[in-house]
Formats: C-alpha cells, sequence, structure tokens
C-alpha cells in the first residue's frame, strides 16, 4: 500500500468507528455510555445493539458486494440489487407478509427472502452462462429483466391485498432495519463474512479482470472461473443481506466509488474498506431514520437514497464515476 492508501485507509476506519458509537448511544432516547441506568442498558441490549450489528452486517456486504460486482463487470453503474436478487428476495418476503405465513416462525420472512435471493442468483447465473463462458454482458441483462418481472409481479401481489400486513411489507421493502432480531445475526453474519472472504480471496483475479479478460487469461487466470467464483461472493453477501433487513439502495452503488476515489482501485484494499465504508453509511443512515421525525421513523433505504442520490449526481457530473 502507498502512503495515500494507509491515510485514506485509517481515516475510513475511524470515521466508521465513530459512526457505529453515535449509533448506538444517540437517537430519540441518548444512551450516556458512562452512566447507564437499568432502562438504558435494556435499550441498548435489547433495542439498539441488534439493531446496530444488522446495519453492520448489511451494509459491510452491500459495500464489498457493489466493489466486487463493478469490477468483474466492468462497469461503474452496477450494484448488487441489479442482479435481480433483491427483486427475488422482496416477492417471496413480502408474499410471505402479505399471506401471513409463519412456518419457520421469527425465521419466516428472513429466510423466504434468502431463498428468493439465492434462487433468483441461479436463475440469473444460467442464463448468462453461453459458449461455455459465464458473459458480463448476459449476467446484467438476465438480472434486470428478471428484477421488473419480479417487480411487476410484487406490484400485482400488493395491489390485489388487503391484508394489514401491506404495510409492513412496504416497510421491509424500503429497508426497516426495526425488525432485527437477535437470533437472526449470527447467521447472516456467517454469510456476509463466507461472501467476503471469497471476494478478498480472489481480489488479484478481479484487478486483472477490470484489464480485460485477454490480460486475466495472460496472467493466469481463467476468466469464466473466477467470474463464477466472484458472482457467488455477491450471491453469498447480497442475499443475506437482504434478508436480514429488506432492500437498502445506494450502499452498494455509491460506496466503492467513494472508496475508489480516496484509496485508489486495487481490489485488495477496496473490498474490505468498502465493507466498512457501507457499515457505517447504513449505520449512519439508520440513526437518522429513527432519530428526524422521532417518534415515527423513515425506513433506512429512504434515508440512504436521499444522502446517496444527490452526492452520486455530484460525482456524475465532475465525471469521477466514469474516471474521467
Amino acid at each position: 500500500m502507498n502512503r495515500r492508501t494507509v491515510k485514506s485507509s485509517f481515516l475510513i476506519v475511524v470515521a466508521s468507528l465513530l459512526i457505529v458509537g453515535g449509533a448506538l448511544f444517540l437517537g430519540p432516547h441518548f444512551i450516556n455510555p458512562f452512566g447507564m441506568g437499568d432502562v438504558d442498558r435494556n435499550v441498548l441490549l435489547g433495542i439498539r445493539l441488534p439493531r446496530v450489528l444488522v446495519a453492520l452486517i448489511m451494509g459491510a456486504g452491500l459495500g464489498a458486494s457493489g466493489a466486487v460486482l463493478q469490477g468483474f463487470l466492468r462497469n461503474p453503474l452496477a450494484d448488487p440489487y441489479i442482479l435481480g436478487l433483491s427483486g427475488g428476495a422482496a416477492l417471496m418476503a413480502s408474499g410471505g407478509i402479505l399471506f401471513g405465513s409463519r412456518l419457520f416462525g421469527p425465521f419466516s420472512i428472513p429466510l423466504y427472502a434468502f431463498v428468493g435471493s439465492l434462487l433468483t442468483g441461479l436463475l440469473v447465473g444460467f442464463m448468462a452462462y453461453w459458449r461455455r463462458g459465464f458473459w458480463p454482458e448476459r449476467l446484467l441483462l438476465a438480472g434486470v429483466g428478471l428484477g421488473f418481472l419480479f417487480t411487476a409481479l410484487l406490484m400485482l401481489m400488493m395491489s390485489l391485498s388487503t391484508n394489514e400486513g401491506l404495510r409492513r411489507a412496504i416497510h421491509w421493502i424500503f429497508g426497516d432495519l426495526s425488525i432485527s432480531d437477535w437470533p437472526l445475526i449470527p447467521y447472516g453474519g456467517a454469510i456476509v463474512a463466507g461472501g467476503g472472504l471469497i471476494g478478498l480471496w480472489r481480489a488479484r483475479a478481479l484487478n486483472a479482470l477490470m484489464l480485460g479478460d485477454e490480460i486475466a487469461h495472460s496472467l493466469g487466470f481463467s476468466p469464466f472461473r473466477e467470474r463464477l467464483l466472484l458472482f457467488i461472493s455477491v450471491g453469498l453477501m447480497t442475499s443475506a443481506s437482504v434478508s436480514l433487513g429488506g432492500t437498502v439502495g445506494f450502499v452498494g452503488l455509491l460506496i466503492p466509488h467513494i472508496v475508489r476515489f480516496l484509496t485508489g482501485p486495487d481490489a485488495r484494499s477496496l473490498i474490505p474498506l468498502s465493507a466498512f465504508s457501507g457499515a457505517a453509511m447504513l449505520c449512519l443512515a439508520d440513526l437518522i431514520g429513527r432519530t428526524v421525525l422521532s417518534p415515527m421513523e423513515v425506513p433506512a433505504g429512504i434515508v440512504t437514497a436521499i444522502l446517496g442520490a444527490p452526492y452520486f449526481l455530484y460525482l456524475l457530473r465532475r465525471q469521477d464515476v466514469l474516471g474521467g
């Protein structure tokens, strides 16, 4: 790492830790970390901590997924949801909410979302495989097409529903972290960590793919094998993230651009730092969402869109997004 990367990495980690600390102790009910009573301790351990942990896991998974996906698709506008994974998850999870299916108890909705996302990933991967290759263009088009189809089916299902679960389904779709629950956290964290480790393991191959298939092949990497492994990495992280707290946009799209601008394009540092930054961004969005209109809450996905869209347009105007 050069001096600029080390310095930027240090600042990102410190800023992320400060934001996480703020998310734990700040909010409609301020918690004094140096003098907690029984009520403060119950709020911290029973409500704040699981919510912050879910935001950390989701944000890290989405940030790292965006960094991997933009690299192996060589598309600066790619984000984890462009593969249709969120559409499949939202369709399955919302169906479970609207029809009141509790087959697996408290694990039902997250499990439906995870299965829906994984099945979509398998379908997208199958459609992208052609002539003994795993083609980025086909992967992108398959994901976009399935995403539109799932969105249409979801809107149809919600428009025909008179169930009281409709409002809950809408909140889930927009990323409602208030549903965070302790039993789900270890499973989601383990899956996101597994996907992230696969991405880090193939970081050198990702660097090569960003230069083109011919150069990657000349360096000893198989473009098909590497894209398949990286797609599995993205699929695991995105599926687990969506299953924990719904769909949250702009984290996977925006965060890798900010980190790349600060530290450079090397995937070996880009992936972990995007995970740190994504976790911090989602913690901050959740803190804002549960504070600004208290006692009402704004879903974190809405806050990330409000924060992320103007900044992304600013980056586009400066041409940093396209490398100009």
